[in-house]
């Protein structure tokens, strides 16, 4: 989800929650405590530089079980978070504390943000050898192409 998604979704909203993975909900006394631009500038393994660029959001929950964050509330966070900032509308990443820090994805069923789980991935797979996965489906094999 980019950053004007979420803007979308919480104008329509009264109250929100997060779902996880696992199907449990954050507690609903979370907080954002922090929005975020995290710039990652890196080499993969095939030597090619890359830049990437994501939105932070992090959930954390306290002691406080009598607040609750409200849509308008972070919505204001956010446009806050985008002057200051300077964000564009980029990717978002959750960080949410379970045995450790986790990085989520974001998606939305139209009642919950859903934290999705990420993944590492090798981003030269060509240059190490690494096939790319074969298509699965009633058609992905034809005569030839050495799938079957």
């Amino acid at each position: 989800m980019i950053l004007s998604e979420i803007k979308n979704h919480l104008e329509n909203l009264t109250e929100i929650a997060f779902q996880l993975p696992n199907g449990e909900l954050v507690p609903r006394h979370f907080h954002v405590t922090e929005v975020g631009k995290i710039t990652k500038d890196f080499i993969d393994c095939g030597g090619v530089l890359r830049k990437e660029e994501v939105i932070s959001f992090q959930l954390w929950e306290a002691d406080d079980y009598d607040h609750r964050l409200h849509p308008q509330k972070l919505l204001g966070i956010i446009e806050l978070s985008e002057k200051v900032l300077n964000l564009k509308d980029a990717d978002i990443e959750v960080e949410y504390q379970d045995a450790t820090i986790g990085k989520y994805g974001l998606g939305f069923d139209g009642t919950n943000f859903l934290l999705t789980n990420t993944k590492t991935d090798c981003l030269a797979k060509d240059k190490c050898g690494v096939p790319e996965p074969q298509q699965q489906g009633t058609n992905a094999c034809t005569p030839g192409s050495g799938c079957c």
